[in-house]
């Protein structure tokens, strides 16, 4: 693990590994990019060295300046010679939008923007490492794979065997290596630095996060989660068209979202069609005043229809002890979950028709493989050629052990374990979670004295506009 360190003038810099942290006399070349013609009028294409970008872009006027991290971008010198460097690509864990737009960015850059022709991707995920599955990649062959869904490269869950990868790595005569992953892959990349640090071999291992949930820390938002809003908002427009064509008409939407209900609640302020936004880190209740069934008994009569949104991991505490509905042969390597939208369907039907003998019209849509299987949208597919273009200048500048992302809007290198230290969730005493209950107008379903737990847990509550 890099050490923090204390900068005279007064903040904190997670500062991230480099190869010559390990490997002493190590020789450095000029950066190509001061040969490349399509940056020949950029004003200053290098990054300082000293360059840091702030985790926090508010505080106090007293209070300390903060947590830095090393920004992204050229850097004058590389530690790379451009004919010897031998990159690979490996996709793991589920899918998600964007991921062979990242494919297609990393190998154009290394080859464009730093003349290396040698890339290898690395087939089916990490057991692809050490069961010799790999496909060479030039421009040519990635050219239009950013047009499609999923990635061209297969993608499997675990397989994770860490000397066997390095052996791999090593015996392919691999110097940097890119991994695009989520959460646990994340996890996983960083055994695979430590194993490459403590045999002493010069490779980069660089991280790109991926992950609809846009559960990952530290980070403003990680590729695909743009894409995935919206797209959900065309199962809310759906839910609602239902909902409205009907007498007493429900939709009910299920979303991705295991801990974090970062889609949920995006796509519910995007929509402004949603009545009522359920997210695991919000607290519900179904019975009783205030809960979940005489809310929309009151909205029903209001209006007449009404649309629900629920992440999948919200209200899984109601549903403890039941049988996954989700069938077992489709499960991955995740934890599995009991299909919470199902169950809230069935209740809500069961409650009109045993209590209020009120006829209902529920229409219920999971629309989680259709969000995730579908090509990145424009504003996904520049974020992924930035984050693709940065990791490819932080390996050629010689840093490794890092994923890369942006904090307040700038491209950062950031140490794989601030990264694995858990998953980023909403805060529901933050604003944005208020102006989700402004717009569908539900209420919290937190009683005071819940809603002052909740404040005095979160010591350090997140900036979220």
């Amino acid at each position: 693990m890099q050490d923090s360190t204390t900068a005279a003038s007064g903040f904190l810099l997670e500062d991230v590994p480099h190869l010559s942290d390990y490997i002493s006399h190590l020789p450095t070349y000029p950066d190509p990019l001061q040969d490349n013609p399509s940056y020949s009028v950029v004003a200053q294409y290098y990054v300082n060295v000293d360059d840091t970008v702030a985790q926090q872009i508010i505080v106090h006027k007293n209070s300390p300046r903060g947590t830095h991290f090393r920004r992204a971008g050229p850097a004058q010198k590389v530690y790379f010679d451009s004919e010897e460097v031998h990159a690979c690509i490996v996709t793991c864990g589920g899918l998600c939008p964007g991921l062979n737009t990242v494919i297609r960015e990393i190998v154009c850059g290394l080859y464009h923007m730093y003349g290396v022709h040698r890339v290898l991707g690395i087939q089916g995920g990490y057991p692809g490492f050490y069961s010799r599955n790999t496909v060479p990649l030039t421009p040519k062959v990635v050219n239009d794979i950013h047009k499609r869904g999923g990635t061209i490269l297969g993608t499997s869950y675990g397989g994770h065997d860490t000397s066997k990868i390095v052996d791999s790595i090593e015996d392919r005569g691999i110097n940097q290596v890119y991994i695009l992953g989520g959460y646990g892959t994340q996890y996983e990349a960083a055994m695979i630095f430590e194993e490459v640090r403590r045999r002493g071999l010069k490779v980069a291992v660089v991280g790109i996060p991926k992950t609809i949930d846009n559960d990952i820390p530290v980070i403003d938002k990680s590729i695909g989660f743009d894409t995935a809003v919206e797209e959900a908002q065309r199962a809310i427009s759906s839910a609602h068209v239902e909902a409205e064509s009907a007498e007493n008409g429900i939709g009910v939407v299920k979303l991705m979202g295991r801990y974090s209900g970062f889609i949920a609640m995006y796509a519910t302020l995007a929509s402004r069609d949603v009545d009522c936004c359920l997210i695991p880190e919000s607290p519900f209740y179904m019975e009783g005043p205030g809960g979940l069934l005489e809310f929309i008994e009151r909205r029903l009569k209001e209006q007449g229809h009404m649309v629900i949104v629920i992440a999948e991991g919200a209200g899984q505490e109601f549903l403890s002890g039941h049988p996954p509905i989700v069938n077992k042969q489709e499960a991955s390597a995740d934890q599995l979950l009991p299909d919470v939208g199902l169950w809230l369907s069935q209740k809500i039907k069961d409650h009109f028709a045993k209590y209020q003998k009120m006829p209902i019209n529920l229409k219920y849509i999971d629309p989680t493989y259709m969000i995730r299987a579908i090509p990145s949208n424009a504003s996904d597919n520049v974020f992924c050629t930035l984050l693709a273009q940065s990791a490819v200048h932080g390996a050629m500048a010689g840093y490794t052990g890092f994923t890369v992302g942006p904090v307040n809007g700038r491209n950062c290198y950031i140490p794989f374990h601030l990264i694995n230290e858990g998953e980023k969730r909403v805060v529901i005493t933050d604003r944005m979670w208020a102006r989700l209950l402004s717009s569908t107008h539900q209420p919290s379903f937190l009683n005071p004295k819940d809603s002052t737990a909740v404040r005095e847990e979160i010591t350090e509550p997140e900036i979220a506009d």
